[in-house]
């Protein structure tokens, strides 16, 4: 049976609520790791363990670190991640750098903090990416190269671990029924209304076609999380894991495609998916 202590970042909802949760029915001890007070209240009420960790503050992730203590951990989960859309030509750098620094930055800083937990357990980590790590869609540039990045950071650390006995696993999902793209959405409000005019102009409609599709996504054609939980549940207890697991035939399809088709016409069909 799975044991041992698995810390889930951004658990107070979606993939990373739904995973703790399933990690508990498997065995492990589950800790939740959330940013606010209620959050972690809930999560305690369900019979779960949590810590309050902001993933870009360095502070309440030493305190995190300190809570668990020094016993051996047999996982980490970084799940926490938002999304930032809006044309790259206009995107703010302030929220460009935001979206690397969740993403990406606070990854590896979370992961920097219990590496020595996961040694002693010979433990894995599950870093949730994104199809949108494989293949990139207009509009989400920068959640693109977040999740780009983290790809190749996992692969360096899985390679740079190996002999250390701590596997390195990618989950790419495609599109997920999370509050995810509603979040994005009224992010993509607040950036929007910072842009000229012009912005408007150059992508408005590009703009309302994604927003459409995000939202068929939050409420009909999207993954359940539940599905996300049990692939990170299988890297976390498989004798021979994968490196990577893409969950959901929007995003093996589109890596297939990917892999056969020339860029060009990976553009075409993008922007015909897209309409």
């Amino acid at each position: 049976m799975p044991s041992g202590t698995v810390l889930v970042t951004g658990a107070s909802s979606g993939i990373g609520h739904v995973t703790a949760l399933h990690l508990a029915e498997l065995g492990f001890d589950a800790v939740g790791a959330v940013r606010k007070d209620e959050d972690a209240e809930r999560l305690r009420a369900e019979g779960l363990r949590a810590v309050q960790l902001d993933v870009t503050d360095a502070s309440t992730i030493a305190a995190a670190r300190e809570a668990l203590g020094d016993a051996p951990l047999a996982g980490l989960v970084n799940n926490a991640g938002i999304g930032v859309a809006a044309p790259l030509e206009f995107l703010p750098l302030d929220r460009f750098r935001h979206q690397l620094e969740v993403n990406l930055v606070g990854q590896l800083a979370v992961t920097q903090a219990f590496l020595p937990s996961l040694r002693a357990a010979r433990g894995r980590i599950v870093n949730v990416s994104s199809i949108g790590g494989r293949v990139a869609l207009p509009l989400l540039g920068a959640y693109n190269a977040s999740k780009f990045g983290l790809e190749g950071a996992s692969d360096s650390l899985r390679r740079e671990l190996r002999a250390h006995g701590v596997d390195v696993i990618v989950i790419e999902p495609g599109g997920v029924k999370t509050r995810i793209w509603d979040t994005s959405n009224r992010l993509a409000d607040e950036i929007l209304a910072e842009l000229p005019p012009e912005a408007e102009r150059l992508y408005g409609r590009t703009i309302e076609a994604v927003r459409k599709q995000t939202v068929r996504i939050e409420t009909e054609s999207g993954i359940e999380p539940r599905v996300v939980a049990e692939a990170i549940g299988e890297a976390l207890t498989s004798s021979r894991p994968r490196a990577r697991y893409l969950v959901g035939r929007d995003a093996k399809l589109r890596v297939r495609l990917a892999a056969v088709l020339p860029a060009r016409v990976m553009d075409r069909l993008i922007g015909r998916a897209i309409g």
